[in-house]
């Protein structure tokens, strides 16, 4: 007999995620491994059964002071993942929305020392328990929609010591929201001002770099290549010493222009490829054939106002393995992963299978998470995310769906209400 501390029952549908490890492509994203009225058992944070309800009911009996709860009329999927966020920051950018209406871009507003460049004013100026309360209301938010890991990037300091600090509070973001952190260098994101660029790269390369990984601060190290900000030359220099101190690779590419970073992640085999609004499609294959799972940020160029799309569907057909991030930030200020699958439905022209993948599954391989996170499988932590509607595809079906009830490790981190 399986002893659990909790057992949910009467889900109409479950889609566990069941499979192979590592990310899913091409057809493999349509399979979703659904259970029809599934019960599910954890036990000290594992799942220790899952499947039919009746067949689960015979085999697991609850410990002492353990919980049944029942979620009829309710479906499953395993808790999202946000593969892209820069959710630590202070202020925000709403006083842009009318540049951006009269057709500036993102390069030339932070030109102009707005965009990216007032949010690391007002980063720099802010106190850590400002910044650590603002990120932690917004990680909590992504939790009440069914986020359980967030990967979160650094890069609005801009500064050797400004970037450590700001790394430094991660640990803490998820201590108190109980929302996984992935945490990202990217002091990369832009050239600070007064700073020449051969300048900055040297001490990124040469002083920073090697603190993260001394501290173990960062999982990842990621780089915005773009005109303008920083160039094949230098993310290839950042990246390549990120990897000889023993950190994954990410890399910023082609968002406002094709300007080879696609060919580049390729080149390197990063951990992912982010935005890829303007990714020529004949460096698709070579994604596919480095293994680069391609993270989509389809409400990023809505935020932005821009005619682009995230080229999804593409990628899907190319046999790149895709994965989904909000892009919380400033620029993009997106709390809701089930939003972003309704995005990348309508937007971004994946089937509503193929989100659910690319927020589980690919997006827990995408931020380097162990293997098996982004299913229900027994063995797997317990994160889980439950809708009021029958079926896993109405999920990003209802654009801006919300999460009834969010568990992280067994344990509730967002209920609209429990039923017992």
């Amino acid at each position: 007999m399986i002893r659990a501390d909790r057992l949910l029952t009467g889900i109409e549908e479950l889609a566990t995620l069941a499979g192979p490890p590592g990310p899913r492509a091409g057809r493999a994203m349509r399979e979703l491994s659904l259970v029809q009225g599934a019960a599910i058992a954890f036990d000290r944070g594992r799942v220790v059964a899952v499947g039919p309800e009746r067949r689960v009911l015979r085999e697991v009996r609850l410990r002492p002071g353990g919980k049944r709860e029942e979620h009829r009329g309710r479906c499953a999927i395993p808790g999202l993942i946000d593969a892209h966020t820069h959710l630590l920051f202070a202020g925000d950018r709403h006083g842009e929305i009318g540049a951006k209406l009269d057709g500036a871009t993102y390069g030339e507003i932070a030109r102009r020392g707005g965009g990216l460049f007032s949010t690391v004013r007002a980063t720099r100026r802010a106190a850590e328990k400002e910044l650590l309360d603002s990120a932690c209301a917004r990680l909590r938010r992504m939790g009440s929609g069914g986020t359980v890991a967030a990967e979160v990037k650094s890069g609005y300091a801009l500064s050797h010591p400004g970037e450590l600090r700001l790394l430094r509070l991660l640990p803490e973001l998820e201590r108190r929201t109980g929302v996984t952190v992935v945490p990202t260098y990217l002091g990369a994101h832009a050239v600070p001002p007064g700073r020449s660029r051969p300048e900055y790269v040297r001490e990124i390369v040469e002083r920073t770099l090697p603190a993260v990984a001394r501290e173990q601060l960062a999982k990842f190290c990621d780089v915005f290549c773009e005109p303008g900000f920083f160039s094949e030359d230098d993310a290839r220099r950042i990246l390549r010493r990120a990897a000889e101190l023993g950190l994954g690779l990410k890399l910023h590419a082609d968002e406002f222009e094709a300007s080879g970073g696609t060919a580049l992640a390729a080149e390197l085999g990063v951990r992912s490829a982010e935005h890829l609004l303007a990714s020529p499609r004949e460096g698709w294959p070579g994604l596919a054939q480095a293994s680069v799972t391609a993270v989509m940020l389809p409400l990023t160029p809505y935020a932005s106002l821009s005619s682009l799309r995230s080229p999804g569907r593409g990628l899907v057909d190319a046999g790149v393995p895709v994965a989904l991030g909000s892009d919380c930030s400033p620029n993009s200020w997106v709390e809701s992963m089930p939003l972003v699958l309704s995005s990348a439905v309508y937007g971004a022209h994946l089937t509503p299978a193929e989100a659910i993948t690319a927020a589980t599954v690919n997006s827990a391989h995408a931020s380097g998470l162990p293997p098996g996170t982004g299913t229900v499988t027994v063995g797997g932590s317990a994160d889980l995310a439950l809708f009021d509607v029958r079926s896993v595809e109405e999920i990003p079906y209802r654009i801006g769906a919300s999460a009834a009830q969010v568990y992280r490790r067994g344990v509730p981190i967002f209920s609209t209400a429990l039923r017992e």
